[in-house]
C-alpha cells in the first residue's frame, strides 16, 4: 500500500473532511515517531507492537559478485517487533 493509498483509507475511517487534513495529521505522527527514534528513544503500544532503535557492530562482509571482503561499518536501525494481539491477528 502506498502512503496515498493509505491517506485516503485514514480519511474515510477517520472521517476526516478532507485527504489532506488526514494526511498533515498523518505527517504529524510520522514526524513524532521520526523525532523520537533519532533520540534513541522507543515506542511501544502494548498488544500491538514496539519501535526501537538497536545498533549493528561493524562487521566484515563479502562483495557477492567478486567474493572480495568488504568492511561494514557499524550503524542503528530501527527495528519492529509485533505485539501479541497484533502478531495473532495477522497469523489468522
Amino acid at each position: 500500500m502506498t502512503k496515498k493509498e493509505f491517506v485516503e483509507l485514514y480519511a474515510e475511517k477517520a472521517k476526516f473532511e478532507s485527504k489532506a487534513e488526514a494526511e498533515r495529521k498523518l505527517n504529524a505522527i510520522l514526524d513524532l515517531f521520526e523525532e523520537t527514534l533519532v533520540k534513541g528513544e522507543e515506542i511501544n503500544f502494548v498488544g500491538w507492537g514496539k519501535f526501537e532503535v538497536k545498533e549493528t557492530a561493524a562487521r566484515t562482509g563479502r562483495n557477492p559478485k567478486t567474493g572480495e571482503e568488504v568492511a561494514i561499518p557499524a550503524k542503528k536501525v530501527v527495528k519492529f517487533k509485533a505485539g501479541k494481539g497484533l502478531a495473532d491477528k495477522v497469523d489468522k
